[in-house]
């Protein structure tokens, strides 16, 4: 998508087609409206959104042309189809009070109006020019906790290991085995995430086709991400520290000059 290209932070959202831990904090004693002030600034609805643990959808737009009107009124009416609720904001990209919104999320020259989907915990889990708006591409932004959690962790430039277990998965210690030692090296400790997924969590189904995982799988397996969005392998059972290194340096070898965008970069130190 051209859009995408123009967008930097969310690459990694278009890659995985929809992220650190969901933030879950207490919900305010009275809900808070769906709608952004005319006031409030596109910083402000993120910061609210993640303290209801809300999704917020983004409008952002330069002109108020007739186009733009059209097309804030069929945003306005798509995000109330979503359940639950989210709040959304409009985001004047020439806006003084704006600009730290715009250089972060890469918007500058990206075409408007543009909708971006943004979790509770901060991750971008998709973003599309207005004039591809349809509901159901409204819904299929909101990701599930789990893709959530990877997005955010992969858009923070970490390395992903997601652990795919529950309590009637075999070989969960062995699969963990490698995994904690991968961890706990120093090399990789702070820049490493581990995410435990159930597999037999029907939410979690796109999340798993993604992974190329099997649902209701009896076997642990652990899936191994890097940024922006690679899948640099899954194993099935046990893991050592030796092979998801071995996998890590596979996939960093194959990284060549004009790899493309596919090409997992190193991870943020």
């Amino acid at each position: 998508m051209n859009t995408a290209a123009a967008i930097g932070i969310i690459t990694t959202a278009l890659c995985l087609n929809g992220v650190a831990a969901v933030i879950t904090q207490t919900p305010p004693s009275s809900p808070a409206p769906a709608v952004a002030s005319a006031s409030e600034t596109g910083s402000s609805a993120i910061r609210r959104a993640a303290e209801a643990n809300k999704y917020l959808f983004v409008f952002f737009y330069e002109k108020d042309d007739e186009a733009t009107q059209a097309a804030r009124k069929a945003f306005d009416e798509g995000v109330k189809q979503i359940t639950p609720a989210p709040l959304s904001v409009k985001v004047d990209r020439t806006g003084p009070a704006e600009q730290e919104l715009v250089t972060k999320f890469g918007v500058d020259r990206a075409p408007m109006p543009l909708i971006l989907a943004i979790a509770p915990n901060g991750a971008i889990t998709g973003g599309f020019p207005a004039a591809q708006l349809t509901e159901e591409r409204l819904r299929d932004a909101v990701a599930s906790v789990g893709l959530q959690k990877c997005l955010k962790a992969l858009q923070d430039r970490r390395l992903v290991l997601v652990c795919l277990q529950n309590d009637r998965t075999q070989a969960n210690e062995a699969a963990m085995k490698g995994v904690n030692d991968f961890k706990a090296d120093a090399q990789f400790a702070a820049v490493t995430e581990i995410i435990k997924v159930d597999p037999n969590d029907t939410k979690e189904i796109k999340l798993l086709a993604q992974l190329k995982a099997e649902p209701q799988a009896k076997m642990a397996a652990t899936a191994f991400l890097a940024p922006p969005g690679v899948l640099v392998g899954t194993v099935s059972g046990p893991t050592t520290k030796d092979g998801l290194m071995a996998s890590l340096q596979k996939a960093m070898a194959s990284c060549a000059p004009g790899a493309g965008a596919g090409c997992c970069p190193p991870p943020k130190k």
